[in-house]
């Protein structure tokens, strides 16, 4: 765990969305937010990133991309490359921030996200569509040798049935709880602890791993609210946690 701040925040060392996978010598990061780029990079070399893939796009969930740009683009040896997975129009709004065409080919091979199954090295990885933007994605990721239970991770959505299609009976879900205990104000396309434990339950996951909480949500009131609905195994996470699925 990178980082699993909101937008904006209060607390201290909150650090935008960024969640590295790693299985052997291989990994993945879903999203890199405000902030993320330096745990990222204590934790291995950014160039060895198989992929990194990005949910949507809000600058919480990918701006970080511009430091791990320069990054490959500067720090020797110079040349290296990432391959990038996201909705369609990535390179062009970080081109466009810098005023500059081709500021992202430079160093991220950009490939549109599409719905379905991807293979990434040993890891499987399903993409699905969520209610959020006009295109955003929660992944379902498990391993070519333990395809369960994997792990399940709603980017940021609106609606928990749309989370539904992806879990499987044991899955861990990492999961957005913007809201803390709710409710969610109308047209706000995020999640509220009722709606995550209320999920959680009918699909059965094996545990629930809380991100992305806003500022002014009480921590334990909002885990209470998802144990509520929900009886298995459930934390609220922060920069630096570590765990196996």
């Amino acid at each position: 765990m990178i980082g699993a701040g909101p937008s904006y925040t209060d607390r201290p060392g909150a650090i935008g969305a960024a969640y590295l996978l790693r299985h052997g010598d291989h990994a993945v990061l879903l999203d890199l937010g405000q902030g993320a780029f330096p745990g990222l990079a204590g934790r291995l070399d950014p160039a060895d990133l198989d992929a990194v893939l990005i949910s949507h796009l809000h600058p919480d969930h990918f701006i970080d991309l511009v430091s791990l740009r320069h990054y490959l683009r500067w720090e020797p040896p110079r040349g290296r490359r990432v391959r990038v997975l996201a909705p369609a129009g990535l390179a062009d709004r970080l081109d466009a921030l810098h005023a500059e065409p081709g500021f992202t080919a430079e160093a991220l091979d950009v490939e549109a996200l599409t719905d379905g199954a991807l293979t990434i090295g040993p890891f499987m990885i399903e993409a699905g569509r969520v209610t959020h933007t006009e295109s955003s994605h929660g992944f379902r990721v498990a391993t070519t040798d333990r395809p369960t239970p994997g792990l399940v991770y709603s980017g940021d959505c609106g609606r928990p049935e749309d989370l539904e299609r992806l879990l499987r009976p044991g899955d861990a879900l990492l999961t957005e709880v913007s809201f803390g205990t709710g409710p969610v104000p109308a047209g706000a396309y995020h999640l509220d602890g009722p709606m995550v434990g209320a999920l959680a339950s009918r699909a059965s996951v094996g545990r629930v791993l809380l991100t992305h909480l806003q500022m002014g949500f009480d921590r334990d009131a909002t885990v209470s609210s998802v144990r509520a609905r929900y009886d298995g195994p459930i934390d609220l996470l922060d920069p630096g946690f570590v765990t196996t699925i």
